[in-house]
């Protein structure tokens, strides 16, 4: 049996998530013995023009549910919101999709936060009571540019007025594959985490006929994320949840596919 020092012994592993939000994953990669290798497929910057976003606080006062998609959204949104409130405001309840958006609501005076208890993710969030009786409330969805409708769509048709208040924008910044070329050249590349459908896209649209694309595997924290990639034949595996560990034990079935 190996040792934890040794779980991802000789593995190489591409990380896709942004840069700030990479650091953790690729230093457990190397705690286990592996080598990460960061390759970023979002990037998340500021809106160019806030004059809608600042229209959309307008309505806050009249708002009843608050629903941050991610730790982005808060960061993005939350210091416009006090500056132009001087204060959370009071008629507000707050939700958000997991535990470090919550976190970092708290970072800006929010501190009681709907969130779900097991997968993080829309669904989860939706099927909580609290987001069930929502007929005839007013509901805003912070996020970036566009994004999944589900949320939405959901609570509309339980009889609920949403609107979105988009506060960033998510880009590629990327503009080739030569790394991951290099890596599979060098016998180097043996799996990419992917931990957003829409990083899933790029990483799809950039390797689109690559040698290696079909004898990489691809590691996933959602069933949601692995859906395109199954649809094209590639190997996929899904973390049982969110989070590091779960990840670490995704990625440590590769070993033992190669033992």
């Amino acid at each position: 049996m190996m040792t934890a020092d040794s779980l991802l012994k000789n593995l190489h592993i591409v990380v896709t998530r942004p840069v700030g939000q990479a650091q953790s994953l690729c230093e457990a990669i190397a705690s286990h013995g592996g080598t990460a290798i960061k390759f970023p497929l979002i990037a998340v910057a500021p809106l160019q023009d806030y004059q809608v976003f600042e229209q959309q606080l307008n309505q806050l006062a009249t708002t009843d549910w608050a629903i941050f998609i991610s730790s982005n959204a808060v960061d993005y949104a939350m210091p416009r919101v006090l500056k132009k409130f001087g204060h959370v405001p009071e008629n507000l309840k707050f939700a958000a999709i997991g535990h470090q958006t919550a976190k970092q609501l708290s970072l800006y005076g929010v501190h009681h936060v709907l969130i779900p208890y097991t997968r993080f993710d829309s669904e989860t969030l939706l099927a909580l009571s609290e987001m069930q009786n929502v007929s005839g409330l007013t509901i805003v969805i912070f996020r970036g540019v566009g994004g999944r409708e589900l949320m939405a769509e959901t609570l509309k048709s339980r009889g609920a007025n949403v609107y979105f208040a988009e506060s960033y924008c998510r880009i590629n910044p990327q503009t080739d594959i030569y790394l991951l070329n290099e890596q599979w050249r060098q016998g180097q590349l043996d799996a990419i985490v992917v931990t957003s459908s829409e990083a899933m896209r790029y990483l799809l649209q950039m390797a689109h006929g690559a040698i290696w694309l079909p004898h990489v595997t691809l590691c996933v924290n959602h069933e949601r994320i692995a859906e395109l990639p199954k649809q094209l034949g590639l190997k996929v595996i899904v973390a049982s949840a969110p989070g590091d560990d779960a990840m670490l034990q995704c990625l440590s079935q590769l070993v033992k596919n190669h033992d």
